[in-house]
């Protein structure tokens, strides 16, 4: 079922940005009455096809979803008409062939505002920034932030939940710049943290770089109760059920759940002593965990989840919600952030500050639409917006082929005066071409190794 799920969300999410893109491109083409042969859903073999409108535009969906186009009237790629040369997309001005190419991805760079603008005018349900226990040794942790201590300003900047705390840390951590965290204690007592950034190591990036600082959501104390067993796992195998409650592992007395998760982890492939108590009765259980790598160590699991009451997440929520203007000044100010968030980021991985394994293919965003669409609406829309703005950005990279290759074209062609040569974006197609497949096969070959290392 999750499988299934996955498929569906990906498909529909590759769907709604690659037709909201070519369909800026379409518009703008046609407000600027340049004719429009065909618009694509994907490349290759066209799959379905139909002619619609006065110009009998063809609409075709192909086999390889992995992008689109619209194919217009152009002198450069065939014989026109004398009577329709006026429509040909290369007799445009300059100013309305940038309108056009930019168009698309200006088109997904509206639709991130108005999911975001959607969001926060309907209320967003988020976690409080209530920060966890640091681990020894860590930014957090040398600072003197405590467990349970809840974020009010990060740089006078005020946050009312963990996913905007979350946010404006990663910016600060690209950055390197340094932090200074107004915070309340259970006791209600005012106090400031300093965590200074500045030989914050970056190149583990592709590891959550917040729990590397120290900083992680508080979550209450889980019992000790099994409350799901995952198919095929090794709790299921060694019959442990829902409702089981560990009393010990290996003779150590177990109190909290994460003592649970943390004496698995511990032992890959190490057969354990679990006391559990069922229906007032004990028992002893073996199991040996099976053995994972996950962020290159290598770590033990059983495929089994907690059971958590839902009444004591309660008081660990709160819903944000703004007004429509004040909302829509948020949307474009997220939108934004995230735009120039990406710049930085491809930035530092050319650079080398940064690891190339953050660069992400169709199987991890295909991994995480699954992940977002089984959260419910909210957060599949959100992660939306985070794509739309992605593909946004990437399209707008001077390479040849992509939308800001062409828009390099027409700037040389402002201060050239003339169009550039047919023989230099001939070599422009050939370096773009080539550069777009090392990224995608980078990119895949990423997705594989987060497969293999679970």
């Amino acid at each position: 079922m999750n499988f299934i799920i996955t498929v569906a969300a990906f498909i529909v999410a590759l769907g709604v940005l690659i037709v909201i893109h070519e369909y800026g491109h379409y518009l703008v083409a046609r407000l600027c009455g340049v004719k429009v042969l065909r618009f694509s859903f994907g490349f290759g073999r066209p799959l379905w096809r139909i002619r619609l409108g006065r110009d009998r535009t063809e609409w075709v969906v192909s086999a390889l979803p992995l992008g689109g186009y619209v194919k217009m009237l152009d002198e450069h790629e065939g014989p026109v008409q004398p009577a329709e040369a006026h429509r040909a997309f290369n007799r445009q001005s300059i100013w309305r062939r940038i309108a056009i190419v930019i168009a698309g991805p200006v088109a997904n760079f509206l639709l991130a505002v108005a999911i975001y603008w959607g969001l926060f005018v309907a209320g967003v349900q988020e976690a409080k920034p209530v920060v966890a226990a640091p681990d020894p040794g860590t930014l957090a942790a040398v600072s003197g932030l405590q467990r349970g201590e809840t974020l009010l300003k990060i740089n006078d900047e005020q946050v009312a939940s963990w996913q905007q705390a979350r946010w404006r840390l990663l910016q600060l951590a690209v950055g390197r710049e340094s932090i200074r965290l107004e915070v309340v204690d259970l006791q209600g007592r005012l106090n400031w943290r300093n965590l200074d950034l500045s030989r914050f190591d970056l190149d583990g990036f592709e590891s959550d770089p917040l729990v590397r600082m120290g900083l992680r959501l508080n979550r209450p104390d889980v019992a000790p109760v099994v409350g799901k067993v995952a198919p095929g796992g090794v709790a299921e195998a060694v019959g442990l059920r829902a409702g089981d409650r560990v009393i010990s592992i290996d003779d150590s007395a177990v109190r909290v759940w994460d003592q649970v998760v943390s004496a698995v982890q511990a032992h890959p492939g190490v057969k354990l002593r679990f006391r559990v108590s069922r229906g007032g009765n004990e028992s002893e259980i073996l199991l040996e965990p099976r053995a994972e790598r996950q962020n290159g160590a290598l770590i033990g699991r059983i495929g089994a989840a907690p059971f958590i009451d839902p009444d004591s997440m309660k008081d660990l929520v709160t819903t944000v919600s703004y007004g429509p203007a004040a909302a829509l000044a948020m949307a474009l100010q997220r939108t934004w952030e995230t735009s120039v968030f990406s710049l930085k980021m491809l930035g530092k991985m050319l650079i080398g500050e940064i690891s190339w394994k953050n660069l992400s293919g169709p199987v991890t965003i295909a991994d995480y639409a699954g992940q977002t669409a089984q959260l419910g609406l909210g957060a599949y829309v959100a992660f939306l917006a985070l794509i739309s703005i992605s593909l946004g950005v990437l399209n707008l990279l001077p390479i040849p082929l992509l939308d800001g290759g062409h828009l390099l074209y027409y700037v040389i062609e402002i201060f050239k005066g003339s169009p550039v040569s047919m023989r230099i974006m001939e070599l422009g197609q050939r370096v773009g071409l080539a550069v777009l497949l090392s990224l995608m096969a980078f990119a895949f070959y990423n997705d594989i190794n987060r497969l293999l290392a679970g």
